[in-house]
């Protein structure tokens, strides 16, 4: 199972980046995905996930409304679109495959994780 995050880097305030997690090793298709992120000093936070057909998503309350998490299955890709970026959403961020078809909101829930990609928002 490999999990490869990309797409982070530095953005200015407002700013938006889309992030993918590319996975290979399994079958894609069988698995909720989530979104994870560590800021500077703090514990790893959960930010989206999405079940197996990507018909059920979850955000955490800090990013609802300004992120959105979608998958697909064909390309055995997991995507992280956010907007409205602030400087609080500075972190490395994570992708993980759950245990089971739906996401989960902790970190035990998942197996295997990805290496992150670091995303700063800065002016």
């Amino acid at each position: 199972v490999q999990l490869q995050a990309s797409g982070g880097g530095l953005v200015q305030p407002g700013g938006s980046l889309r992030l993918s997690c590319a996975a290979s090793g399994f079958t894609f298709s069988s698995y909720g995905m989530g979104w994870f992120r560590q800021p500077p000093g703090k514990e790893r936070e959960f930010v989206a996930g999405t079940s197996r057909s990507g018909g059920s998503t979850n955000y955490a309350d800090s990013v609802k409304g300004r992120c959105t998490v979608s998958r697909d299955n064909a390309k055995n890709t997991v995507y992280l679109q956010m907007d409205s970026l602030k400087p609080e959403d500075t972190a490395v961020y994570y992708c993980a495959r759950s245990f089971g078809v739906m996401w989960a909101a902790r970190p035990s829930g998942y197996d295997y994780w990805g290496q992150g990609t670091q995303v700063t928002v800065s002016s």
